[in-house]
């Protein structure tokens, strides 16, 4: 079984099931972007819920990834700054959230609070390593409470996913929002001169 066509399966579908939302799309029409028999796809997946469990784990799989790679960043400084030029860069204002997080919460909410749970308890981990290693680096202020500070901010994180449609019925977006959490937490846990590398 390769793990590349597997990996192309999960990709199209999450591509199909952004676009069209998740119960709109059948596994006949995910065989037909794929150019694949219905036979060959259940070599891979007994079924489609089975494909948006693995979906969802690549997902939060790609998330930890990412937060991995900042974190190996030999110096710490750099990765404020790296914050700091997320949070100022202005970006084009369009929809980040896929659009199969509604089927996801109303249709397949075992999935989806397994997710929410994975993802929370991956930002927690990160936002904790980042305040461990900041403290060395004498840019995060010592007296931080690491676990009630990581699990106040994975929350709001998770919870920011889960209330997407409250945020952006007020005109805002997922991405605006989280730039604003990541502020508040970068201006609350920094020192002195972290706050300095932060705002210059």
């Amino acid at each position: 079984m390769s793990q590349d066509q597997r990996a192309h399966i999960i990709k199209t579908a999450g591509e199909l099931f952004f676009r069209l939302g998740i119960r709109s799309v059948s596994i006949d029409d995910i065989c037909r972007e794929l150019g694949m028999s219905k036979k060959t796809f259940y070599v891979y997946f007994a079924s489609k819920d089975e494909l948006i469990e693995q979906l969802l784990s690549a997902n939060v799989a790609h998330m930890e990834q990412k937060m991995r790679s900042t974190m190996e960043t030999e110096d710490f400084s750099a990765i404020v700054r790296k914050f700091t030029n997320w949070i100022t860069t202005e970006k084009e204002d369009v929809r980040k959230v896929p659009q199969l997080v509604y089927d996801l919460k109303k249709y397949y909410p075992q999935h989806y609070n397994a997710f929410q749970q994975h993802s929370f308890e991956t930002q927690q981990q990160y936002i904790e390593q980042f305040i461990e290693r900041g403290i060395r680096a004498g840019l995060v202020r010592a007296n931080i409470n690491k676990e009630y500070t990581s699990h106040l901010f994975a929350k709001v994180y998770t919870d920011a996913l889960r209330d997407f449609e409250k945020i952006e019925s007020k005109g805002h977006n997922l991405p605006q929002f989280c730039r604003v959490a990541t502020d508040i937490l970068m201006r609350g846990i920094l020192s002195e001169e972290g706050l300095k590398l932060f705002e210059n």
